[in-house]
């Protein structure tokens, strides 16, 4: 029998990955970590910036009525669904990276953007400097509690890791039992803060949703 596939990340990500997993006739276990929430910021005069970059759905999502004066800025989004959560919230996307912040930004540079304004997350990795003028903090990602028992109910799963923080949660979360777990990890760096003694791990051949599941079950058969 096809092990059960546990998705871990926050509302509203973790029903649409979830959906998609029973689609395909398998369990999925809905358990996020984290719950996202918009935190109070003011827009920045927007004559200083030529673009806005958006790292994360979540960004797009709890930015609220406050990003009004900054909507006619270009964004730069990386994965597709940052950039389709932005097109429907009415901005228009100059790029979509495929991989990560990093090579976002060095296309960004040579497209000649050189004042971007980050709306981020209060936990983020990317940092103010180079074309990146300013950063404001749009949303936090606050830790949900989790039960022994819903812990319990992750052995023999595989779980999917949709960042590095997610997977560190889970580490601490799950402890000495994670040799009964299986991980599928969205990129390199998310293995990385999994840590070791899993069953196994495996990290999606793209950082993008349907790659994770593709990985997570390649694992559960």
């Amino acid at each position: 029998m096809s092990r059960p596939l546990a998705v871990l990340r926050p509302e509203p990500g973790n029903a649409a990955t979830a959906g998609r997993i029973e689609a395909l006739g398998r369990r999925a276990i809905r358990l996020p970590l984290f719950e996202t929430r918009a935190m109070p910021w003011e827009a920045p005069d927007p004559e200083r910036f030529d673009c806005l970059i958006f790292t994360s759905a979540n960004g797009v999502r709890h930015a609220g009525p406050g990003v009004a004066p900054l909507k006619h800025l270009p964004v730069l989004a990386v994965g597709s669904a940052t950039a389709s959560a932005a097109r429907a919230a009415g901005f228009r996307v100059a790029i979509t990276g495929s991989d990560d912040a990093a090579a976002l930004l060095a296309e960004a540079e040579r497209s000649g953007f050189r004042h971007a304004l980050h709306l981020a997350g209060r936990e983020r990795r990317m940092a103010e400097g180079g074309i990146v003028r300013r950063i404001a903090t749009v949303y936090a990602s606050e830790p949900l509690p989790v039960t022994a028992i819903q812990a319990a109910e992750l052995t023999g799963s595989i779980a999917l890791l949709h960042s590095p923080r997610a997977a560190q949660r889970l580490a601490e979360i799950i402890g000495e039992a994670r040799s009964k777990i299986a991980v599928a990890a969205i990129s390199e760096a998310t293995a990385v803060a999994a840590g070791a003694g899993w069953e196994r791990i495996a990290i999606a051949a793209a950082p993008r949703d349907a790659s994770l599941i593709d990985t997570a079950c390649a694992l559960a058969d």
